[in-house]
């Protein structure tokens, strides 16, 4: 005889051989429906065929009788009793079979526990098998030790949340210890929560473990005593790091779930819709991307525990710095701990050492709103910074110029910033030229000696650029050493060769005008160059001896002053076209 399995598959289980004579047929014993997965496929090691495996057919007149109950796959009846607990308190079948296939700990845990009980002995004593003796093989057995691990599921009194905690990453410590604090939650709600939680937390790209970047950079520029809610942030960030992968992990799914929860093991008592939706939704308002709200909550937990008035209040406190919603959310994005109490704390005494320093305001906002990274900052820290660019005569209103174009630099150690001015004095700078790059391109002195400023004076070299023409060409156009060799100058060099100028030519041409190489090749090169030679019908050569030619507007200067010349039958050079001011233009040309 067996029973049916109505699933997806059907299988059929052995009962035990009975002699049957003179009875009529039972009904089967119970009917259970498993999904075709791990759950239900350990059953069985093969693919269907026409014959079923005498596993699961009901055993001929002659065949042996089915296992004895020592011999039953206790770990597979453990994982399907648990896929049944969970379906009784009211969950959903995928969730079920989820949940009970991740469970490895918990459900190991209720398998001990029930073998442990002097070896069913007690269990059969008590309970007496379906009623009928003692029992204790065949399907009496599957029936039997099924049973006992529901009841031992019932009897631990977590309602299946220590499963599901374990089934979305937690140890199986962790999850009793956090279940504990949910003993009023129901599993269909708290999985619905975890599910909400985990869309919003996850949903946006952590390309190249882009958060934990951020994390490791909030971090390095912290010099304040910080309030409870960062000190418990920088906990969870150091509980990460020590794990394989490291911060790069935050924002990778079950892997920071689970030290956020362990963390921060309250978060699971919010309310969807009296904590989450609100914060989602006014992070939302502020022009924050759905898609990277994730990033803002991770790098800062505590904020989902905040009353969302008492966040707007903090958040709208940076109006001082003209700090308008949009403004305020990539702040946020940038440095979510700006809402944190210490910071904003911090952000008056940095204001009010920016005053002293007679930075202008409207400067000072700007390096803020940039970079709020400075909030995390202590005064005397910026104030080491601030006194060694005024060594250069880089004060005031110069000072003001400088962080609000590049305020990465506060953040700079002394030491490093004395190395870049270095460098430059073994160029050839003296103080005052120094001071004069630092005031017109300060992001020059944030850039790292090794990895970019001798770069590009190989790349000069490279191209016949002598180290004599080098104070020459820097002086002229500082930012050419911040520039990306790859991506900007080589490009460049390649196209001015490709239209016929030699390496050589390009050489002389950057001595005479540095910025050459940072021009856009489709929005300055090709047309400039297509005008001169199919429209104003001089040769390439003229661009080698003025390459001063590439600076000008071709619809504003180039052309206008081509149609005059033209109209008056006046041929010149490119220099005496162009290198006159209006006035002298008008006069030499123009009899006026």
């Amino acid at each position: 005889m067996s029973i049916s399995i109505s699933t997806t598959t059907t299988k059929t289980l052995p009962i035990p051989a009975t002699n049957f004579n003179n009875h009529p047929s039972p009904k089967p014993l119970f009917h259970l429906s498993f999904p075709p997965n791990s759950l239900t496929s350990s059953l069985h090691h093969h693919k269907p065929s026409n014959k079923l495996s005498p596993l699961f057919a009901s055993p001929p007149p002659h065949d042996p009788p089915p296992p004895p109950e020592n011999q039953l796959d206790y770990p597979t009846l453990t994982r399907q009793a648990v896929y049944e607990f969970l379906l009784q308190l009211g969950i959903s079948h995928e969730d079920a079979v989820s949940i009970s296939s991740n469970s490895h700990k918990y459900t190991q845990m209720l398998n001990d526990s029930v073998m442990e009980l002097d070896e069913l002995d007690s269990w059969r004593n008590d309970n007496n098998i379906n009623g009928g003796g003692s029992g204790g093989d065949g399907e009496e057995g599957f029936v039997g030790f099924k049973e006992k691990v529901i009841r031992m599921a019932k009897e631990k009194g977590d309602d299946g949340k220590v499963a599901f905690l374990e089934s979305v990453g937690l140890s199986l410590s962790s999850a009793i210890n956090v279940a504990r604090y949910m003993s009023g939650e129901l599993l269909p709600a708290l999985i619905n929560k975890v599910k909400y939680m985990k869309e919003i937390l996850f949903c946006g790209s952590n390309g190249e473990g882009l958060i934990g970047k951020k994390a490791r950079r909030m971090m390095r520029h912290l010099s304040i005593p910080v309030d409870d809610d960062v000190q418990q942030t920088l906990a969870f960030f150091e509980k990460i790091e020590a794990r394989r992968g490291g911060l790069d992990m935050l924002g990778t799914g079950d892997a920071s779930f689970q030290y956020l929860v362990e963390s921060f093991p309250r978060l699971l008592l919010l309310s969807v819709e009296s904590n989450l939706k609100p914060m989602v939704e006014f992070l939302e308002n502020i022009g924050v991307d759905r898609g990277r709200i994730g990033n803002i909550l991770l790098l800062f937990p505590p904020i989902m525990f905040s009353d969302i008035k008492n966040i707007r209040r903090k958040a709208f406190a940076f109006e001082e710095v003209g700090a308008m919603d949009k403004d305020v959310g990539k702040m946020l994005l940038k440095y979510p701990w700006i809402l944190s109490t210490s910071i904003l704390e911090n952000y008056k005494e940095i204001l009010l050492f920016f005053d002293e320093e007679k930075v202008p305001k409207l400067r000072a906002d700007r390096a803020i709103r940039g970079l709020p990274h400075l909030l995390g900052c202590s005064t005397s820290k910026l104030k080491l910074m601030v006194e060694q660019i005024g060594e250069l005569r880089v004060r005031n209103k110069k000072l003001g110029q400088v962080i609000a174009k590049s305020p990465q630099l506060l953040l700079r150690k002394p030491q490093e910033f004395l190395e870049v001015v270095s460098f430059l004095e073994d160029l050839g700078f003296d103080n005052e030229d120094v001071g004069k790059i630092l005031a017109r391109c300060p992001e020059l002195f944030a850039a790292s000696i090794e990895k970019t400023l001798k770069k590009k004076v190989e790349f000069l070299n490279s191209i016949g650029v002598s180290n004599d023409h080098l104070p020459r060409v820097i002086n002229k156009y500082p930012e050419f050493l911040v520039s990306d060799v790859d991506r900007t100058l080589l490009p460049r060099m390649s196209y001015l060769m490709e239209i016929g100028l030699s390496r050589r030519d390009i050489a002389f041409m950057v001595r005479r005008f540095s910025p050459l190489l940072g021009y856009s090749i489709g929005e300055v090169f090709q047309p400039k160059i297509d005008f001169l030679i199919n429209t104003m019908d001089k040769p390439l050569r003229e661009v080698v001896d003025y390459p001063r030619y590439f600076s000008y507007s071709l619809e504003k200067k180039i052309k206008p002053r081509f149609w005059v010349l033209k109209g008056r039958n006046v041929d010149c050079s490119l220099k005496d076209m162009l290198g006159k001011n209006d006035d002298e233009f008008a006069t030499e040309f123009m009899n006026i």
